[in-house]
């Protein structure tokens, strides 16, 4: 035999053993990766079960109930921690008006935890014979029908309907509103009303004294009347007599006092 062809041959040889190498290397892959499957496929009860949440932990809640926040995550049975999607849960929680901010956290193994910050109620909004709570920025946290809390100031004035759909101009209003009565409150007793129905004629009561305010910084307004407050001599907080009882402060450059008759 020449020796050309015992190279031939040994090329040929050569390729059959490389070709046989690669075979059984792609053999094992799909034997490797058809027992994975089966593993997967045998195990995934052990799993889910291993991991499966069987705690709700839930934080900060104190107006709400504790089921009412989980009702809104809406876990079913048997979820596996690693399905949870904790942007979606955090989202349905902030969905309802009570709650500001949620945080939701996968806890190993079995645990979700949710941490929510309440919204504080404000003031009562008052508009013919409804009463709805509201918090410091205008979002309606609930309806109290014909109830009342005393215990908070309330705002008068406004357009339910408009109120209960989000608009803005009647958002701010009541806003300026409960920004009014905080002002006010840090100085007066009893409780504080205020007519919202004009921006540009906020009117703020308390025992027996009307104060109006206008479209400029209210704080500014206010402080205004602390200054000139000692030398209104006759400015009377009872109810009563023939003290002053009405304080306009819509002017920028003066303050009326006068009596109401």
């Amino acid at each position: 035999m020449s020796r050309q062809a015992e190279a031939k041959r040994a090329r040929t040889l050569a390729k059959r053993i490389a070709l046989m190498r690669w075979s059984g290397v792609i053999v094992g892959v799909v034997l490797i990766g058809w027992a994975i499957v089966i593993g997967m496929q045998q195990s995934g009860p052990f799993f889910r079960q291993l991991l499966e949440i069987k705690q709700v932990t839930v934080d900060g809640v104190r107006h709400l109930d504790r089921q009412e926040v989980i009702e809104l995550v809406n876990l079913k049975s048997g979820t596996p921690l690693h399905h949870i999607v904790t942007s979606a849960i955090k989202e349905r929680v902030e969905s309802h008006p009570w709650i500001k901010e949620a945080t939701v956290e996968r806890v190993p193994f079995h645990e979700l935890r949710i941490s929510v910050r309440e919204r504080t109620p404000a003031a009562v909004i008052r508009t013919g014979s409804e009463n709805v709570l509201s918090d410091t920025e205008g979002h309606v946290l609930g309806r109290l029908a014909q109830r009342d809390d005393v215990s908070l100031p309330m705002v008068t004035g406004i357009d339910l309907k408009k109120f209960l759909r989000g608009d803005e101009e009647v958002r701010q209003a009541v806003v300026s509103g409960i920004e009014l009565t905080k002002l006010m409150g840090q100085v007066y007793g009893g409780r504080l009303q205020v007519n919202a129905a004009n921006p540009a004629d906020l009117v703020a009561s308390v025992r027996g004294v009307q104060f109006h305010f206008g479209e400029g910084v209210i704080g500014d307004q206010w402080e205004r009347f602390q200054q000139v407050k000692p030398v209104v001599k006759t400015l009377s907080f009872d109810g009563y007599g023939d003290g002053v009882n009405d304080v306009d402060l819509r002017y920028e450059n003066r303050i009326v006092v006068r009596e109401r008759g």
